[in-house]
This record gives C-alpha cells, sequence and structure tokens, in this order.
C-alpha cells in the first residue's frame, strides 16, 4: 500500500473515532441501552406531583413546547421508550383495549420528529403515531402486539445539548391484568362527556330557527375526513388525506355559503373528531344533507376517479366492505376508548333507517356524479356504491361519502393537490346540492 494511503487511512481514522464514540455515548442512546440493573424503574402507580410544565388539555402560552426526537428500545424484560422535548410537560400514559394499545397524552406542542425509527414489530410495540387530539391535546398512540403493564413517566432534565427526555416503560404482563387496568382514566372521561355535550349545546344555539328553514333556506353539513392524529391515506405525493378533505371542505363552504345555503363543518381546523360527533353534529343542526369528504387507496396504482358511497343495508361489496373497515378505524386510530357501549362501529340496523332518508341521499349520489363526471375522472366500475359507514348512520340526515379520487394513483393525487381541482369539484358538488333542492 503506498505511503499517501495509509497516511490518510490513519489520520481519517483519528479524525472519526472520537465522533464514533461521541455516537455511541450520546445521552439518548445510553438511555435505551441501560436495563433495569443501572437505571431505576420509574416509581409504581401513585401519580406523580404536577410539575412545572403546561397540563393535558391545555395550551400553553407563547411558543408551543417542541418533541424533537422519539426513540424505542426492545429488551427483553421491557420495552423502552424515550420522548425528547425542548421543555417540561405533565405527560400521562394508560392502557387500552380491543385493540389493546398505550396512549400518552400530553398538553399541545409541536411534532418536530422528522421520520422517527419505527419499531422491530417483533417487540412489545406494533407500530406508533401521533398529533393533535383535541384542541389543548396531544397524543402519541401505540398499538401493541401484546399485553403490556405501563410505568409511570421518569423525567431527566436536559444535559449535554439534549432536551427534557421522558422515559416510560412498558413491562409483559397477563392478559386478565392487562385487562383490569385498561381504560381511560375517571377524569379523561368526564372531561370527554363534558367536552361533548358542551359542543351539543353549542350546535344547538348556533342551528337556525323555524322562520329560516320555513324561507327555504337549506342546511348543509360538511365532514372532512380524519384530522388531527388520524392522518388518513399518504398519497403517492405525499398529500395527507386529512389536508386533502379539509381544504376542499372550507371551499365547498365558501360556495355554499355564497348560494345562500346555511354550511356547518364537522371541524375546520386540524384536529380529531370522533365519529359518533360527526354524526350528532349533523342531527344536532337538523341538516338536510350531510357530505363526508375523504380520499381512497388501492393497491392498483392504476386505479383512478371519484366515487360516492351511500349507506349499505350489509350486503356492500368486497371494497365496500374493506373501505368500511379502513374508514370505521378512525376512532381506534386516536385512541378514543370504546369501552362502555359507545363503540360508533357497532352492527347497524339498516330497517331503523328512514327508507325517504335512503331514497334522498341515493338520489343526490346519482346527481353528484353526474355533475361531477365533467369536471374530474370518475371510478369507471360502479362509481355509486354502498357500505356500512359510520358517519352515515343518522336515520333522519341524508348522507353521502364522497371519495374525492385515489391518493394511491399518481394522476389522481396531483389533481388533487392543485387549487384548480378543487375549485372546479366544489362548484360541481354545489351544482348537485341545488339541483337536489330544486327538484319537485
Amino acid at each position: 500500500m503506498p505511503l499517501r494511503v495509509l497516511l490518510l487511512l490513519i489520520l481519517s481514522a483519528i479524525v472519526l473515532a472520537p465522533a464514533m464514540l461521541m455516537a455511541q455515548d450520546d445521552p439518548i442512546s445510553r438511555l435505551m441501552r441501560q436495563s433495569q440493573g443501572s437505571l431505576p424503574a420509574a416509581p409504581p402507580k401513585p401519580v406523580p406531583a404536577p410539575g412545572p410544565g403546561p397540563v393535558i388539555g391545555t395550551k400553553p402560552k407563547g411558543p408551543l413546547p417542541i418533541v424533537m426526537s422519539a426513540r424505542i428500545g426492545e429488551h427483553d424484560d421491557r420495552t423502552r421508550l424515550v420522548i425528547e422535548l425542548s421543555d417540561p410537560v405533565n405527560l400521562r400514559a394508560f392502557a387500552l383495549a380491543n385493540p389493546d394499545r398505550v396512549v400518552i397524552d400530553m398538553p399541545e406542542v409541536s411534532w418536530r420528529l422528522g421520520a422517527p425509527p419505527r419499531p422491530s414489530g417483533f417487540g412489545a410495540i406494533k407500530s406508533y403515531r401521533y398529533g393533535q387530539f383535541r384542541a389543548g391535546t396531544s397524543r402519541m398512540v401505540i398499538d401493541l402486539n401484546q399485553p403490556v403493564s405501563v410505568s409511570d413517566s421518569l423525567v431527566i432534565p436536559p444535559s449535554a445539548g439534549f432536551g427534557y427526555r421522558v422515559v416510560i416503560d412498558l413491562f409483559p404482563t397477563t392478559r386478565p391484568k392487562f385487562d383490569a387496568n385498561a381504560g381511560s382514566p375517571a377524569d379523561l372521561r368526564k372531561r370527554e362527556t363534558d367536552a361533548e355535550r358542551l359542543a351539543a349545546m353549542i350546535a344547538a344555539q348556533q342551528t337556525p330557527t323555524a322562520p329560516a328553514r320555513a324561507a327555504g333556506k337549506k342546511i348543509i353539513v360538511l365532514d372532512p375526513g380524519h384530522g388531527g392524529i388520524d392522518s388518513g391515506t399518504v398519497g403517492v405525493n405525499g398529500l395527507m388525506e386529512k389536508d386533502l378533505a379539509l381544504a376542499e371542505g372550507l371551499i365547498l363552504a365558501r360556495v355554499l355559503r355564497g348560494r345562500g345555503y346555511t354550511v356547518f363543518m364537522t371541524r375546520e381546523n386540524d384536529t380529531f373528531v370522533p365519529l359518533r360527533q360527526r354524526v350528532a353534529i349533523a342531527r344536532t343542526h337538523k341538516a338536510d344533507l350531510f357530505i363526508a369528504l375523504h380520499a381512497d387507496a388501492h393497491p392498483d396504482p392504476s386505479t383512478t376517479g371519484l366515487s360516492i358511497y351511500t349507506l349499505s343495508d350489509g350486503r356492500s361489496d368486497r371494497e365496500g366492505a374493506a373501505l368500511a373497515k379502513r374508514e370505521n378505524q378512525s376512532d381506534v386510530i386516536a385512541g378514543v376508548d370504546l369501552s362502555g357501549g359507545n363503540n360508533p362501529v357497532a352492527p347497524i340496523l339498516i330497517d331503523l333507517v328512514q327508507r325517504d332518508t335512503v331514497n334522498k341521499s341515493t338520489r343526490f349520489a346519482t346527481q353528484a356524479i353526474a355533475r361531477l363526471s365533467q369536471v374530474t375522472d370518475i371510478l369507471a366500475r360502479r362509481p355509486h356504491r354502498s357500505a356500512s359507514l359510520a358517519v352515515l348512520t343518522a336515520p333522519d340526515v341524508p348522507s353521502v361519502l364522497m371519495e374525492l379520487g385515489y391518493l394511491s394513483n399518481a394522476s389522481d393525487a396531483r389533481q388533487m393537490n392543485t387549487l384548480k381541482w378543487r375549485n372546479e369539484v366544489a362548484e360541481a358538488i354545489a351544482d348537485a346540492i341545488d339541483g337536489q333542492f330544486s327538484a319537485k
């Protein structure tokens, strides 16, 4: 080997060695490697005293705390989650069953994780997701492969250039112990119930009076799908379903209000709304029409075009059943506690739905497809379909779910990301609504 090359290799080793040692010795890597013998487990279940950070359900004054990194370490005796934050916050972790999940709630934060490493899928953690859950609350939901017990969080103050690190350990446990401890904390359940009641009261106060309705002003409720922690489908171009649905909903609301309709939206920002609450909003407002806005995905990337779903009587085809399975999982994805008989995905009894409501939904779907075919691609095979979708179950509100296109198709994803397409589709939907209510 030439002397010059040998000297370069030696010099490189001298320069790189300290960096490699530092990379192996950074505080978070050490935390991930440490076992029970060198790092004490978090104290057993007494609730820790409130820290100086903001509490769950509140938006901190000034800049939001930043979640800068999250790492998962899989060990023989536990699975360890380490979350790094810029500021101290109060976190709470609890388990939910059916399906098995661990939920970590915190005050509203800014997520700057980039692309955090994923778990192997063979340990206790199957997958995880994060985002805003409600106003003032951010949430991380961890899907489990096996029952676990959740330690209280251990907070390590900043050092060596790292922020506050929160350590949560998940220990293997038995199924009976997991089921006995699973469920939302009592104060959280009360807060959720109070929030739903308040939303219903506000909606009732906003509902137009009888004279306005007598004057012929129709009420439309628009439901942009997903939101917050539930991103929905992610397109081949990175466009998220929740963002597309909200953008189209806001444009359509503006167009409809300009045409004299009264319009309410289930969400007007990037927040999560439970499925049953979306239906309740439509019923509380005594809506004349409920339109859920979504985008689809398909294993075959050549599948393209808009489609519209109305409620099924249980005989939906394979694709409709697959769609219902995906869309009806929204509450599960967001970590909602479905125990206590509040499951919105309960079996749908079509005989309880008024036949007139179903007929009106079908008539609108037919008109809308005819209008929309003039401005966008329509699914080639049976664009009007039926499925047992939870958001279509209001017995007294004609309801449809629009799949605006396929985010798995490059052409659809590209055009759905343009303002021109969104405006044209909104106008076409508004034309169909005009036709629905002008029909004799």
